[in-house]
């Protein structure tokens, strides 16, 4: 059989799918190596565009389509699965939304994958050939310790564009449990690692220099966690090729010396920390525990990455029930103060099958539920649920007002020449000054359309005077915040 895979993204997902670096689709890139000959596979992925989809199916050259996706892509799954009824292509979907929603996925495609799909892919597989594909699949949590298990096809390229970086992953699963997320349930609570031997060789043969590590927590959150992650990482210095890479870890990682030294010594060149809030009231309604615990330790941890030479990606989440429209600006100051080398600010989403999804949606608090068509809009900047102290539109007008201050205020070499001063380290402050280039970038592109969807361009006020300020790291005037211990009330934002 010839089966294409295919990865769907949202038509108005804003440039942040679709500008800057082109990430690879790890999991349909492990799948196709767990396919067996005679079968082959083509990669689409729609990070590169919409035409080459619509044009293959057309021609009617598969036998099977899989498909992948996030929430905010499903309205588009939908869409080519269609397509592909109308050529009488088969058709199964897996991914997060799948699993979250297969009853919904059900009416759209021939077959549904729940789970992880690592053993049950050649069943699928076996079944399509004979014709006789089920309604539904359920994998279980793959047993990546064994040698090839979630190894990818790393030198497979999509039929219509071409990865700029290399994905590669260490590790699966997550036990924070994060109210808004849904790794955990999904992936596990317990994180798994994948046989270190294995992981070098898939390491050592990755064409590419820069890696995306994809692990949703590549440190972990105790002693165990730490101790193995330092192997993986001493066995890269020992055995692996030179590469430079990013990862995702939890805020604790700062604390470690010897973890981060070997990191940097590894090829770390980043690490994305979710800290999500300022505020230890939010961080409990997040269920973000660890962060809760280390607040008042924020400063001291980020202090920690900087002097094992790694800059900091700290992500921010606005909408809990404590924020105001000020709480956009005073994160961006706060941030900067103390010393995140990224910023990424973004809408409160509630995503299916998370709890705060389920919370929600019995709760009448979103009101983005004319699906599949609004799925479209779960895209992390747009506000699709009733926040508590603002209007929806307010929300997102104060990220409106992040975007203007990004694309029309001269910061970005302030902020490589701030790297390179707190990490000594030149590769890490170049990687820091094309990621901020291309956050601008994103922003210059999508003001266009902010314009025309609000009707107005931010004017001069103390808010949009403070996300300049914070930019530009013009902060004399703003004191650090006193960040609280996790028993102290909630400050205001």
């Amino acid at each position: 059989m010839r089966i294409a895979l295919i990865s769907p993204v949202a038509r108005r997902c804003q440039g942040y799918h679709t500008i800057g670096s082109k990430i690879p689709q790890l999991g349909l890139q492990v799948l196709a190596r767990c396919t067996p000959p005679p079968h082959t596979v083509d990669l689409i992925d729609e990070i590169f565009g919409f035409e080459v989809t619509d044009r293959e199916i057309r021609r009617g050259r598969y036998d099977l389509v899989g498909i992948t996706g996030y929430s905010s892509g499903a309205t588009r799954a939908y869409e080519i699965a269609a397509r592909c009824r109308e050529e009488g292509i088969p058709t199964i979907m897996g991914g997060p939304h799948a699993w979250a929603c297969p009853d919904e996925v059900a009416r759209y495609v021939d077959s549904v994958a729940i789970g992880e799909c690592d053993d049950i892919w050649t069943e699928i597989i076996a079944d399509a050939e004979r014709g006789e594909l089920k309604p539904r699949y359920t994998g279980r949590l793959a047993d990546i310790a064994q040698p090839g298990v979630g190894r990818a096809s790393q030198n497979l390229q999509p039929l219509n564009g071409k990865y700029e970086v290399s994905s590669i992953q260490m590790s699966r699963g997550c036990p924070v449990g994060c109210d808004y997320c849904s790794v955990t349930k999904f992936n596990g609570p317990n994180i798994r690692r994948r046989d270190i031997d294995d992981l070098i060789e898939e390491w050592n043969q990755t064409p590419r220099r820069f890696v995306f590590v994809v692990d949703d927590n590549f440190f972990g959150v105790g002693p165990k966690h730490a101790e193995h992650t330092k192997e993986v990482l001493r066995q890269i210095i020992k055995r692996g090729k030179k590469r430079l890479w990013f990862s995702q870890t939890t805020i604790n990682m700062g604390e470690d010396a010897e973890g981060l030294k070997l990191a940097y010594q590894a090829g770390c060149r980043g690490m994305l920390i979710g800290f999500e809030s300022f505020n230890p009231e939010s961080l409990k309604d997040f269920h973000k525990g660890i962060n809760r615990k280390n607040i008042s330790r924020y400063k001291e941890l980020v202090d920690g990455f900087h002097r094992a030479g790694i800059p900091v990606f700290g992500a921010f989440i606005i909408g809990a029930d404590q924020d105001t429209e000020e709480t956009v600006a005073d994160t961006a100051i706060q941030s900067v103060k103390l010393g995140i080398d990224t910023i990424q600010i973004t809408n409160l989403t509630p995503l299916p099958g998370t709890k705060l999804y389920e919370r929600w949606m019995e709760q009448n608090k979103i009101f983005a539920t004319n699906y599949p068509e609004d799925w479209e809009r779960y895209t992390f900047v747009e506000t699709v649920y009733h926040p508590e102290r603002m209007t929806a539109a307010k929300l997102d007008e104060a990220i409106y007002e992040l975007r203007y201050a990004a694309a029309n205020t001269s910061w970005v070499w302030l902020r490589t020449l701030r790297t390179l001063w707190k990490t000594r380290s030149l590769t890490s402050a170049l990687f820091i000054h094309g990621m901020n280039k291309g956050w601008k970038r994103i922003a210059k592109l999508q003001i266009p359309k902010d314009e025309e969807r609000f009707g107005f361009i931010p004017r001069c006020t103390e808010r949009t005077r403070k996300l300049r300020d914070a930019f530009t790291m013009s902060l004399d005037k703003y004191p650090m915040a006193n960040m609280p211990d996790a028993t102290d009330a909630a400050p205001t934002t």
